[in-house]
């Protein structure tokens, strides 16, 4: 029987303890259930905090049909909440105040190819800046496949060599920049003052805000896989990175779980149980201080407000097999089933003995 401990274990209920936190990234490989596992995240944290605030920055943007609901890059109220706000953002759409001319334009995509990712940062650091002037209790981060993840974790670095690269042009050219904006007839607020300005003011949001990625009292980040090699892999390439880059993380959410259960006779079936304990082990085997969850592979999608209140529950409850294998409650379902199937059998030959004698 499974002990108090074990059952804290299995849950994250830590993370809804933890009322520091204030930036809950959840990641992992594509196809997971990230999006889910983060607006469950969001519902849940919504029960124990005054307001919470959902962000997809993935360019897929599945919030929208988990919630069914339409969301805009604006924080709209999730509907039948209070005080649980989603928006969708885009990190790959460049900074549209530095290309509001002809001649910035040229310049700015100059910068973009010269320093790679520079763009995605710039509008990363214009969204942190905008969610910062609003008071939420805690925010979620809906996170892109893993790459794009690491990536966004790396901004304030590239930030920081996008303002060396202005630092070194204007040192190399000195005035010719300026006198290139005037000939575009671009005014002064969009010369390279301005630009280099902007760089520095982004920098200084997300250097603030890299702080507190790195203060274990106020992020953590929640890794979502799944129990198979692909994504085993995956989740170790994801906690290294995190641990390089001063990021806490404690907590993995593994989905589509096959439980031992309700006399399950299929061989696709148990191959499958046998594939994924294999991975289990190896998971409970590398991650031996992290809080694991466990969720059960369901026969349908986790769509709608209702669907995701009710699937919520294995996340502070520890997913139990509705039977246990051996007992007699089990042995008594397999031969009900094995009835059934029988009954089934014995129709479908006595329909085709009666076609036969037609013939």
């Amino acid at each position: 029987m499974a002990t108090e401990l074990d059952l804290s274990e299995g849950t994250v209920q830590n993370i809804l303890d933890q009322d520091t936190l204030k930036w809950v990234f959840v990641g992992g490989k594509g196809g997971v259930g990230k999006t889910t596992s983060s607006s469950i995240l969001s519902i849940l944290l919504a029960k124990v905090r005054s307001s919470v605030l959902i962000i997809s920055t993935d360019p897929a943007h599945n919030l929208s049909d988990a919630f069914q609901q339409r969301f805009t890059k604006s924080p709209t109220l999730v509907n039948g909440f209070t005080n649980l706000y989603a928006m969708e953002v885009d990190p790959n759409v460049e900074n549209e105040e530095l290309h509001n001319t002809e001649g910035m334009d040229s310049f700015v995509s100059e910068l973009a190819n010269a320093i790679p990712g520079i763009d995605e940062a710039m509008s990363f650091a214009e969204m942190l800046k905008l969610v910062q002037t609003m008071d939420y209790s805690v925010i979620v981060f809906d996170t892109a496949p893993t790459g794009h993840t690491l990536r966004l974790l790396q901004f304030p670095s590239t930030l920081e060599k996008g303002l060396a690269k202005m630092m070194t042009l204007k040192n190399k050219f000195g005035g010719l920049l300026s006198q290139m904006t005037r000939m575009f007839g671009i005014d002064d607020e969009f010369g390279e003052d301005a630009i280099l300005g902007k760089l520095e003011g982004m920098k200084d949001v997300i250097e603030q805000v890299n702080k507190q990625f790195k203060d274990p009292d106020l992020t953590t980040f929640v890794c979502v896989c799944i129990p198979e090699f692909l994504s085993l892999y995956e989740t170790e390439r994801l906690v290294q990175e995190l641990t390089k880059f001063e990021i806490d993380a404690h907590n993995i959410i593994i989905n589509q779980v096959i439980f031992d259960e309700e006399a399950v006779e299929s061989k696709l079936l148990k191959a499958r149980m046998r594939m994924q304990q294999k991975y289990l082990d190896q998971f409970y085997m590398l991650y031996d201080d992290f809080n694991i969850t466990k969720l059960p592979l369901l026969p349908e999608e986790v769509c709608g407000v209702e669907a995701l209140k009710n699937f919520s529950n294995y996340f502070v409850t520890p997913y139990q097999p509705s039977l246990n294998r051996g007992t007699v409650e089990e042995l008594e379902q397999r031969v009900s089933m094995l009835k059934e199937q029988l009954k089934e059998a014995e129709s479908d030959l006595e329909k085709l003995r009666k076609g036969k004698q037609k013939v």
